[in-house]
């Protein structure tokens, strides 16, 4: 079967999450992302291209990955290694010399075969309490052909799959991972398009109108949505969304992911800057009234 064959990045598979979707699941975290979102807690997901992660907190300052990478890529500065990325072809020579496991690469292309040998050895977790496989990212429009096909291997072997999407992407990637998904965790952040543009570098045309076609199909829809206090939480925002997804998909449940910041520390690793300015996590009064102004729609809302 050729779809066995097709490639895909991926940068990490999770066994046993609780978190992305029902029952327990497999995901399956594919690498590259059109959008910029400044909380971003996986910033290794947002570059397709395998990367070469440094963790700086375990590294011991030896310098034998600086004096084994081919490229003159690496230099001891003043706080550890500094990475020319420009310079790195991540040919991974300094991994391989990094004895406390400082240097790694993220990333990785991999078949629908070498996955679903993954997704299948928890099967009968999937049988047994009603889980399965999803793909999340990065964002997997970008990679529908693999997600489709890796989808198609579990709904012929009897595995519910879940699609977690921004919705940024292409209407033909879109309907591709449709055909084999059970069900799509969808995220919305901001309903106005020139705050979606500041905070996630673009607008938000692309992911509604998408959300209108996918409502439409009757699949099964989470609506996730990350609640970052002075970002996205005001009345009028999430009355703006509120009334978006009541019209559209007034069966999906509205699900918060309160704001946090366990990935700001992944950024220098990357050799990323995280930019979000220092927020405190949304409060229980806080995440009440967010979950209760979105109750008022009619629509069922729970905090993750």
């Amino acid at each position: 079967m050729d779809f066995w064959h097709t490639k895909g990045t991926v940068f990490n598979i999770q066994r046993y999450s609780t978190d992305d979707g029902p029952g327990v699941r497999t995901t399956v975290f594919m690498k590259g992302c059109p959008l910029r979102c400044r909380w971003c807690s996986n910033p290794e997901s947002q570059d397709p291209r395998p990367q070469l992660l440094y963790r700086y907190t375990s590294c011991k300052r030896c310098g034998r990955c600086i004096a084994a990478c081919p490229q003159g890529a690496l230099s001891m500065g003043e706080d550890g290694v500094e990475i020319d990325r420009a310079r790195c072809v991540v040919c991974g020579t300094c991994v391989k010399k990094c004895l406390p496991g400082a240097m790694n690469i993220t990333g990785g292309v991999k078949t629908v075969e070498e996955v679903f040998k993954v997704v299948l050895r928890d099967k009968d977790y999937y049988d047994q309490g009603g889980g399965g496989c999803t793909c999340s990212g990065g964002e997997i429009l970008s990679q529908a052909d693999f997600v489709a096909d890796l989808f198609r291997a579990c709904r012929e072997n009897g595995i519910h799959t879940n699609a977690d999407t921004s919705g940024q992407g292409s209407r033909e990637a879109l309907k591709r991972i449709m055909e084999y998904a059970d069900m799509f965790y969808y995220d919305l952040k901001l309903m106005d398009p020139d705050a979606h543009a500041r905070w996630i570098g673009t607008d938000n045309r692309v992911i509604l109108d998408n959300l209108k076609y996918l409502a439409g199909s009757g699949i099964p829809l989470n609506i996730r949505v990350p609640l970052i206090p002075g970002v996205n939480d005001g009345r009028d925002n999430l009355e703006a969304l509120a009334r978006t997804v009541s019209s559209l998909a007034p069966e999906a449940t509205v699900n918060f992911l309160p704001y946090h910041e366990y990935g700001r520390n992944k950024y220098r690793s990357v050799g990323k800057e995280y930019t979000m300015p220092e927020i405190v996590p949304p409060s229980q009064e806080q995440k009440k009234r967010a979950v209760e102004l979105v109750q008022g729609f009619g629509l069922r809302c729970i905090v993750s």
